[in-house]
C-alpha cells in the first residue's frame, strides 16, 4: 500500500519556525519556571545550590529542543537505530567504567558532566520501536516471531538498568515499550499472557531484588512499620501534602519543607513541597499544565501523516506521562518509592535534557507532519 506524498515542497527554515507550536513551547517554559521557583524555595530562598543550575540546564535543553524540532523527521527516521545502539552501548559501558554514587552504578563521568545512559535509552527506545513498526504490515504484527526483536529491544536495556540498580527507570522502559507495542497493533491477549507470566514469576523476581528495593515494597505496604527509618520519607510526604490544605501555606512558608522534615525536597519529593506551599489548587494547576502538554503531544501524533511520526510522538508523550504519573503516585503513597523525578520541576540534569529532547522530537513530528515516509519496499 503506497503512502501518498503530500506537500512535496520543502519548508524553509523560516517556515519551520512559523509552524512551531509556540503554545507548547510557552507551557514548557512556564512549567520550568515553576520548577525554578520551587528549587529557589527548597534552597531556603536562595538561587543556590539548585535553582540557578536548574535554569542553566533548562536554557541549554530549551535550545536543544528547538534545534531538534527544526530537523527534518526523516533524519530521525534514518538515525533511529544508531541512536538506540549508542544508548545500549552506554548502558554496557556503565557496567565497565560507570561511577558509583549512593550505592548505584548509573553514570559515566565525562569530565564536564555525568551522563546517565538510562535516560538516553528512554529516547533511543522510542525512536527504534517507532522505526521498527513503521514498516510493519498488520499481518506482521500478528506473528509472534515478528515481536521477538522489539521485545529484545525493551527487555535487554531494562535488564541492564535493573542491574545498576534503577527500578524506576526499568519500569518506565518496560511500560513505555509495552504501550508502544499496543499502539502498533499487538493484540491485548498477548499482554495478558505476559502479565500472567510475570505474576507467576513474582516469587523469583522478589528473590532477585536488592534489599533496599524489598524494603521499599514493605514500606509501601505499611509505612508505619519503620516510621523513623524506611517509612520516614512517605510519612513526611503525606503530612506535607495534608498540611497544605486547599490554598497552601504560601511561597517559602511550608513548614515540612523549610524545616527540613521533608527529605529529598529538591528531587523526588518536590511535588509534595509544591502542594504544601500552593495547596490543592496549585497542585491541580500543575497537573493541568502537564495534561495540556500530553494532550498537545497526542494531537501532534494524530495529525502526523507517517506511521513513524505517529508512533514517535505517542512514544515521547507516553514517556513524559510516565514521568509525571510515577512521581506523583510515588510521593502520594500509591506506589513504592522508585526514584523517578518530576519533569522540569525536580533538580537533575540528564532527566531534564531527556524530557526536552523528547519534546523536540514531538515538535519535529508536528512541524513536518506533511512529510511522507514510505512504509513498505514497494512504496516510491
Amino acid at each position: 500500500m503506497a503512502v501518498q506524498r503530500i506537500g512535496a515542497k520543502e519548508l524553509t527554515l523560516l517556515e519551520k519556525v512559523r509552524h512551531l507550536n509556540w503554545l507548547f513551547v510557552a507551557i514548557v517554559m512556564l512549567v520550568a519556571s515553576v520548577g525554578y521557583a520551587m528549587l529557589y524555595s527548597a534552597g531556603g530562598g536562595s538561587h543556590g545550590p539548585w535553582a540557578w543550575r536548574h535554569s542553566l540546564r533548562f536554557g541549554v535543553g530549551l535550545g536543544a529542543m528547538l534545534v531538534i524540532a527544526l530537523i527534518d523527521i526523516r533524519f530521525w527516521f534514518r538515525f533511529a537505530y544508531p541512536i538506540f545502539a549508542a544508548a545500549l552501548a552506554g548502558l554496557i559501558a556503565v557496567e565497565v567504567i560507570g561511577s558509583v554514587s549512593m550505592g548505584a552504578q548509573r553514570w559515566i563521568n565525562l569530565g564536564l558532566f555525568q551522563l546517565q545512559p538510562s535516560e538516553v535509552m528512554k529516547i533511543g527506545l522510542v525512536l527504534a520501536l517507532a522505526r521498527y513498526f513503521h514498516g510493519a504490515h498488520p499481518e506482521d504484527v500478528a506473528r509472534p516471531s515478528f515481536l521477538v526483536v522489539p521485545i529484545l529491544m525493551i527487555t535487554l536495556p531494562a535488564a541492564l538498568v535493573l542491574k545498576q540498580p534503577d527500578l524506576g527507570t526499568a519500569v518506565m522502559l518496560m511500560a513505555g515499550g509495552g504501550a508502544l507495542l499496543f499502539l502498533a497493533g499487538v493484540r491485548w491477549w498477548k499482554f495478558a499472557l505476559v502479565l500472567g507470566t510475570g505474576l507467576a514469576a513474582l516469587p523469583l523476581i522478589w528473590q532477585r531484588l536488592h534489599d533496599y528495593q524489598k524494603q521499599r515494597v514493605m514500606t509501601f505496604i505499611d509505612p508505619e512499620r519503620d516510621p523513623l527509618g524506611a517509612g520516614y520519607h512517605i510519612i513526611q510526604s503525606k503530612i506535607a501534602l495534608g498540611s497544605g490544605g486547599v490554598w497552601g501555606k504560601g511561597f517559602l512558608e511550608g513548614t515540612q519543607s523549610q524545616l527540613s522534615f521533608l527529605p529529598e525536597k529538591q528531587t523526588d519529593f518536590i511535588f509534595t513541597m509544591l502542594a504544601e506551599e500552593t495547596g490543592l489548587i496549585g497542585a491541580l494547576a500543575m497537573l493541568a499544565l502537564f495534561m495540556v502538554l500530553i494532550g498537545l503531544g497526542t494531537m501532534f501524533a494524530l495529525r502526523a501523516r507517517s506511521q513513524f511520526g505517529r508512533l514517535l510522538a505517542m512514544g515521547a508523550s507516553l514517556t513524559f506521562f510516565l514521568y509525571v504519573v510515577i512521581n506523583i503516585a510515588m510521593v502520594t503513597g500509591l506506589i513504592p518509592v522508585v526514584g523517578v523525578p518530576l519533569p522540569m520541576i525536580s533538580y537533575g540534569g540528564t532527566a531534564m535534557i531527556t524530557v526536552l529532547t523528547g519534546f523536540g522530537l514531538l515538535l519535529s513530528v508536528d512541524v513536518h507532519r506533511e512529510v511522507a515516509i514510505p512504509r513498505f519496499p514497494a512504496d516510491p
